[in-house]
């Protein structure tokens, strides 16, 4: 017997009280309070480790934000029906990109204002700073072929840029479909799907140099032309599984009950498994070729996440190996193969939750190691993996931000874009698409 919407559902608003947001926006609040002590400890004691836990609670949730950016976009070019009733659940949650902009701004003011130490996460930004080998870094003939790139004055104005197209396809994308709630002309779809296909590429392009920005220029010496797709890869499988924990959550008792079905959790599912393979293609791919060339000035960045001085392995390894080869992509891979896991919500919410954890292990592998001169035969000692309550603070701090937008959003709109041309298909559909994934 099939899932039998509610046609009452259509045109009730989000049901959660306003009292929600506030206690969302009051985490936020408080979580980067803390956060925000430990960066400012870390500028005092010039240590970059608190400013990396600042970093990684931004990045956790612009990474899910991004992925579900392209989702949206994908979902337009492609025309697809089934996904309208999730759709504007994403909607809501790309509202967050001026918020998330304000919080990365501070590590950005720290290159500008610090002046005993600018460099303190991007080292660049110190053209004082000592290397390893003894030499400052405006002196390193890698920074200064970098330099026109890697300046403070282009990297704050490519910050700008970046999260002027964050915020305007967002933008777009939420008015094409909330216009079309309001007079139902189909006038809207078209300029939506417009808008993805001349967003998609923009979009790809500017992700790819926000991540060589942000996370790669941590190690400037190092660099890899996969990184960007890497992101990418990374960002999709976090958004796809927040997607089908909230829309899993509001079918519960939501105003998606009824509305949120076995097929709409089937076809996500079906989505984490086509990324979990590209995500294991790209890691590998990056890997790969790194260790087949065997060029120092790229095997260096895997060195330092596998061995210490002496050869033997360290935290990292463990990370890698356990972490992501089991823990992201075997695991995961495994599980998502069966039919019976993408459909059981308990299963299918077990699985997106152990995907998120990996995935925040996955950020921890590509943006916390660094080196710290030492007195050995490298004259470093890299970072080793470690959580901390700043760490934590900033998810949390982070999150709780993400959630008011996403709730102060939901409280002005229609739960579902009931006058989508495609909405029928999504909510009603034939006997036949009800179990078209079974043939």
């Amino acid at each position: 017997m099939s899932e039998q919407p509610s046609t009452s559902s259509f045109y009730l608003g989000f049901t959660g009280k306003s009292r929600t947001s506030t206690i969302a926006f009051v985490i936020g609040i408080i979580g980067l309070a803390v956060a925000g002590y430990g960066v400012w400890q870390g500028v005092l004691h010039d240590e970059s480790r608190p400013l990396a836990s600042w970093l990684i609670g931004f990045t956790v949730w612009f990474s899910v934000a991004i992925g579900m950016l392209f989702i949206i976009m994908i979902w337009y070019l492609f025309d697809a029906g089934w996904p309208v009733v999730i759709r504007r659940q994403l909607e809501h949650a790309i509202s967050v990109f001026p918020w998330l902009a304000l919080i990365l701004l501070p590590l950005i003011l720290i290159g500008w204002f610090n002046h005993s130490n600018p460099g303190i996460l991007w080292e660049w930004m110190n053209p004082d700073l000592l290397l390893p080998n003894g030499e400052p870094v405006g002196e390193d003939s890698i920074y200064l072929h970098k330099s026109p790139l890697l300046n403070l004055p282009f990297f704050t104005v490519r910050f700008a840029f970046y999260f002027t197209i964050f915020t305007t396809l967002a933008w777009a994308l939420r008015k094409s479909s909330f216009a079309m709630d309001v007079d139902g002309d189909i006038k809207w779809a078209r300029r939506a799907r417009v808008w993805a296909a001349i967003g998609t590429p923009v979009l790809a392009l500017t992700v790819t140099f926000a991540a060589f920005d942000y996370f790669m220029s941590l190690s400037y010496h190092w660099f890899s032309t996969i990184f960007g797709v890497w992101f990418f890869a990374t960002s999709m499988r976090a958004a796809l599984a927040v997607t089908i924990i909230l829309c899993t959550v509001l079918s519960l008792g939501g105003h998606l009950k009824g509305l949120f079905r076995q097929a709409h959790r089937y076809e996500l599912g079906c989505m984490c498994l086509a990324f979990t393979i590209f995500w294991a293609y790209i890691a590998f791919s990056q890997y790969f070729l790194i260790y087949n060339a065997n060029i120092p000035e790229e095997t260096f960045w895997y060195n330092m996440r596998e061995l210490f001085v002496d050869g033997s392995k360290n935290s990292w390894w463990w990370i890698g190996v356990g972490g992501l080869v089991f823990g992201y992509f075997f695991i995961p891979f495994l599980l998502l193969l069966f039919y019976r896991n993408k459909i059981i919500p308990a299963r299918l919410i077990f699985i997106c939750c152990w995907i998120l954890v990996f995935f925040i292990c996955d950020l921890y592998f590509n943006i916390l190691p660094s080196k710290e001169n030492a007195d050995n035969v490298l004259g470093y000692v890299v970072t080793q993996f470690s959580i901390t309550g700043f760490d934590i603070a900033a998810i949390i701090g982070v999150g709780g931000i993400c959630a008011w937008s996403f709730l102060r959003s939901a409280r002005k709109r229609a739960p579902i874009p009931f006058r989508d041309p495609r909405i029928n298909e999504s909510v009603f559909p034939k006997e036949e698409d009800i179990h078209h994934h079974k043939y």
